[in-house]
């Protein structure tokens, strides 16, 4: 436990310390070759299980990665393997899935709000599915329904309604500047 505690600690370190120079392509390319970047959360509480590979951070939680904040009660990260299964220099964890419980509010960082009860992040394939009476706001347009997915690495969401409500958007017009 205190190997994956320490693996946590070193790669929320270097993804805080590692900054980019703005002039600098090549070390930019560098950096997008060794692959998605650090997960930074923080809590009131963290308690980790090595036999159920998962981490759940309780109590104001807040989680930054990329181009997304989330906020939420509750926050279970699922990883796949823990550092001691790894291979020797080997830094880090897999995570798996990251699941959101409670008040959940995401912004990102090119504008918008979503808000649900329950979200679901998968990291392979940068997914988040929203539940319990989600909402995407962008300026004065939303959408809602019971499900919401958002494919990030496509820039497209999936809005679906079950029983007898339905899927509600609103959308405002843009004005053209003259």
């Amino acid at each position: 436990m205190r190997n994956l505690l320490s693996s946590l600690i070193v790669l929320v370190f270097i993804g805080l310390v590692l900054p980019v120079p703005v002039g600098s392509e090549s070390m930019q390319k560098e950096i997008e070759k060794a692959g998605p970047k650090a997960i930074v959360i923080r809590s009131n509480t963290l308690e980790m299980d090595n036999k159920q590979k998962v981490v759940v951070f309780k109590g104001d939680v807040n989680a930054e990665k990329d181009d997304f904040v989330i906020t939420c009660e509750k926050m279970l990260v699922y990883y796949e393997n823990s550092p001691a299964e790894k291979e020797a220099g080997d830094l880090g964890t897999s995570i798996k899935k990251i699941v959101a419980i409670g008040h959940v509010i995401i912004k990102r960082a090119q504008g918008g709000v979503a808000t649900a009860d329950k979200a679901v992040y998968y990291q392979q394939d940068e997914k988040m599915v929203l539940t319990g009476q989600p909402l995407v706001k962008q300026g004065n347009d939303f959408v809602e329904g019971d499900i919401i997915t958002t494919f990030l690495k496509e820039d497209r969401v999936v809005v679906e309604s079950s029983g007898e409500k339905r899927v509600k958007a609103m959308i405002f017009p843009k004005q053209k500047e003259r």
